[in-house]
């Protein structure tokens, strides 16, 4: 009787943390698009206060015990702190001046990139199969972008320069993580204040501090509302993503980001009507075919890979 509740005790929190992710990393699209389209709101100090409140999150849980925080020394940590700087500031411009879909699309480019960056810098090998996938990707996210009617030179520049940054991201993350002996949670509390300071000195050059289209401009209390909102979700976002994976597995994380994904791309179409035509639709498709594809191949590649280590003596 007793495990029969500590199973359901814990299946109830597993779905609490898929339902908290679900919610968060699909709200954080529409919440940022909404204070661009009616707020104006600037980007890099939307960023900024992503930071902050990701780091005042990221305390409060390390006082509960959460997890233990290591001191980590700023100039091994800095490439990584611009990087997440550029990552975050570059895909939300992204999303400003591009549609949901083409913005969702974009972002899975992220995939072949750091394939290319691995391949090429860390001498790293994929599999056949693997770099098939990866042709049905890049011609879906092709597609879409060449019948998307919203098309435009800026947002494809501001896209193309997120999947860069995010990929670099991405693999840093990666190595530092194994080169420092850090999980993300230790690494991301010391580097969202130091990217925070980064931003801090960069936002007076492009952005003004007080008018309209300032940070301390006349803002009314419903866009300061969310952007706080932002924030949080934002936080939320971070931490459920380290919560899924450490409590179920690769496999559930993946089938659940697809899910997202879908969901995300048709909540743009009705909540912001964004044009779909038909060679988008099966640009879309073909995208996720090749989504699909990569994961089943990836997650089989690392089933076969235990198989093997269990099978030595």
């Amino acid at each position: 009787m007793t495990r029969q509740l500590f199973g359901f005790s814990a299946n109830r929190r597993i779905v609490g943390g898929l339902l908290v992710n679900l919610f968060s990393s699909i709200c954080i699209v529409f919440i940022n698009k909404w204070i661009y389209v009616h707020y104006g709101f600037p980007n890099m100090t939307l960023t900024l206060v992503h930071f902050v409140v990701t780091w005042l999150g990221l305390y409060i849980c390390q006082k509960m015990d959460i997890f233990c925080p290591k001191s980590l020394p700023v100039r091994r940590i800095m490439w990584l702190a611009l990087s997440f700087c550029g990552f975050v500031a570059f895909t939300n411009l992204s999303l400003q001046n591009n549609s949901i879909g083409t913005y969702q699309l974009a972002k899975v480019m992220t995939t072949p990139v750091i394939i290319l960056i691995q391949t090429t810098y860390y001498k790293k090998t994929f599999s056949t199969k693997i770099k098939l996938t990866l042709v049905p990707i890049t011609l879906g996210v092709i597609l879409n972008s060449y019948y998307d009617v919203r098309f435009n030179l800026l947002g494809t520049v501001f896209a193309t320069l997120g999947v860069l940054v995010t990929s670099l991201y991405q693999v840093w993350v990666g190595a530092k993580q194994h080169e420092l002996q850090v999980n993300s949670m230790q690494l991301l509390y010391y580097q969202a204040p130091l990217s925070s300071a980064v931003l801090l000195g960069i936002i007076p050059l492009f952005e003004p501090l007080a008018g309209d289209g300032g940070i301390f401009g006349p803002w009314s209390l419903t866009a300061l509302v969310a952007v706080l909102f932002s924030g949080v979700v934002a936080f939320l976002v971070n931490l459920s993503i380290y919560w899924i994976i450490g409590n179920t597995s690769a496999v559930t994380y993946n089938m659940f980001g697809h899910f997202k994904f879908c969901i995300t791309l048709i909540g743009g179409y009705l909540l912001f009507h964004d044009p779909l035509s038909l060679n988008q639709a099966l640009g879309i498709l073909c995208t996720l075919a090749g989504i699909l594809s990569y994961t089943h191949f990836k997650l089989l590649e690392q089933e076969e890979g235990k198989s093997r280590l269990a099978q030595k003596p």
